[in-house]
């Protein structure tokens, strides 16, 4: 039923890529899977990309605020309101093992499982309603987020200006597998840096 329901929101939001209120509706979708639309932003932002190449950074820069603005409502549902509102997302998405999962991560280390979920396709969602419930520092979970979503946003924007069309079925098609290796590169980067 889920899955149903998720094609069926999809369908809906690519149409409305080709409205001109396109940035209305990338900031929005972007917002909301942050803290609960089951959907990532990427093959909205990219559609939007196919459509005018030109407006990479715009759209791209555009879905990353929108997308940590979402991620701070995230937060403050899972600090205020998570016996109301974060419960029901864990539950309706069967998120209860990725809760511990996370939780454990917080407790090692919140920075690097904020930034890894920002970049990587893991559900970002689960990360900021957690993070509100453990009660991280809010200035970490913002560092950590802008940091994370940015640099994942203006990835797919990039690769959608220099290839376009030419990559986009690929991209579509593997984008979970290559966010998931650069952010894994990216990692392993800064922790040589560090040694």
């Amino acid at each position: 039923m889920i899955f149903k329901s998720r094609e069926k929101f999809k369908n809906y939001f690519l149409a409305k890529i080709e409205s001109p209120n396109v940035r209305w509706w990338l900031s929005i979708i972007s917002f909301l899977e942050s803290s609960f639309f089951p959907i990532p932003p990427d093959p909205f932002l990219m559609a939007s990309l196919l459509r005018d190449q030109r407006r990479w950074l715009t759209n791209s820069l555009l879905v990353a605020v929108t997308s940590i603005l979402g991620g701070l409502f995230g937060y403050f549902l899972g600090l205020l309101f998570f016996e109301t509102f974060g419960n029901w997302i864990v539950e309706t998405y069967h998120l209860q093992n990725e809760l511990i999962q996370v939780t454990k991560l917080f407790n090692e280390n919140a920075f690097w499982a904020l930034f890894t979920a920002a970049f990587t396709p893991i559900p970002y969602k689960i990360f900021t309603i957690t993070a509100g419930l453990l009660k991280v520092n809010i200035f970490i979970f913002i560092i950590a987020s802008v940091i994370g979503r940015t640099l994942r946003f203006l990835f797919v924007g990039l690769i959608m200006k220099m290839f376009g069309p030419q990559i986009s079925n690929f991209v579509f098609k593997y984008f979970n597998w290559l966010t998931f290796a650069i952010g894994l590169v990216i990692i392993f980067y800064i922790i040589i840096q560090f040694i």
